[in-house]
């Protein structure tokens, strides 16, 4: 049976957006589910989210969100909206679930693709990538044509031909020979390009051939749960914006 991937990341506990973004893939015949990090965070529904990407059998590398959510460590250095939320997520974590993120990779190779949450540089450091600059490190360590990230919720491409390191915008892209490529997948729980539709990207191996797809959810269900359980209202207005 030929491979097609669905490949997920920055769900944050959203699994509003999550189902969406699951029904959307499996209607374009995804026979495989992935994961770039961050199943938990920010919104209301971190156990439902973890359970799902479980039954789906979803092989999912470790992100921030997911580390601090199962790990007692300090959230001193974290802005303190985001430490709150952490430190409720920790509270609301039940049965074997803060283990299972615990047992997450930081980095892995998967059926011919890499995965990371943030670089392969210094994956334990979660460093963000805007510019081709900031990729360059990166593509030293990659060894496979295709690595798949998140952390910044933004959808790009960079590609490495070369010495040059170039950054495309989301776009269907046929995968070249000779040529390497970091792919952001953008976010399905809590985008940040300006665009509130869920984000992520199908790789269709035989086709050699990405594509971006974005999903409508249900919004207001999603913000009604976060004011529902306490947490900060920036939370609820940003998933509407987009940003």
């Amino acid at each position: 049976m030929e491979k097609k991937f669905a490949i997920l990341g920055d769900i944050h506990s959203n699994i509003e957006a999550l189902s969406a973004v699951v029904e959307d893939a499996r209607s374009r015949s995804v026979t495989d589910f992935v994961c770039v990090g961050d199943i938990v965070g920010y919104n209301a529904n971190p156990n439902e989210c973890v359970d799902l990407i479980r039954e789906l059998n979803c092989f999912t590398v470790r992100g921030n969100h997911d580390h601090y959510c199962a790990y007692d460590e300090s959230l001193d250095d974290f802005h303190p909206m985001a430490a709150s939320v952490i430190a409720w997520t920790r509270r609301q974590l039940v049965g074997d679930r803060a283990q299972w993120l615990k047992a997450l990779p930081l980095h892995a190779f998967h059926q011919g693709l890499t995965l990371v949450h943030s670089t392969l540089d210094m994956p334990e450091r979660w460093g963000y990538v805007f510019d081709s600059i900031e990729a360059e490190s990166h593509f030293f360590y990659q060894n496979t044509q295709i690595c798949f990230h998140g952390h910044t919720h933004v959808p790009v491409i960079f590609q490495k031909h070369g010495a040059n390191v170039v950054r495309y915008d989301p776009q269907n892209i046929h995968v070249s020979l000779g040529r390497k490529y970091f792919v952001n997948t953008g976010s399905v729980g809590q985008p940040r390009d300006n665009d509130s539709r869920a984000s992520y990207c199908i790789y269709d191996p035989t086709q050699r051939e990405i594509q971006f797809h974005r999903v409508e959810y249900d919004v207001q269900a999603a913000q009604e749960k976060i004011r529902k359980a306490g947490l900060p209202e920036r939370l609820a207005q940003r998933i509407s914006m987009g940003r």
